[in-house]
């Protein structure tokens, strides 16, 4: 992964919004679309709420 797709795997895995993320990580909407997009593919994963158990079995939640 990137370096700012962990980031963002993680504030989704807290419930923030795409918005809240941007705002938060200074960076746009669209990019952070595309860093969730990224995430769920190269995880193999099919949508938000898998990336958040996913992180939350990890104990990184």
């Amino acid at each position: 992964m990137s370096d700012r797709e962990p980031e963002v795997a993680l504030a989704v895995a807290g419930g923030s919004t795409n918005a809240e993320i941007a705002a938060d990580l200074f960076m746009s909407v669209a990019t952070v679309k595309a860093h969730v997009s990224h995430v769920l593919t190269k995880l193999s994963l099919g949508n938000r709420t898998q990336i958040a158990l996913l992180a939350h079995d990890a104990d990184l939640t």
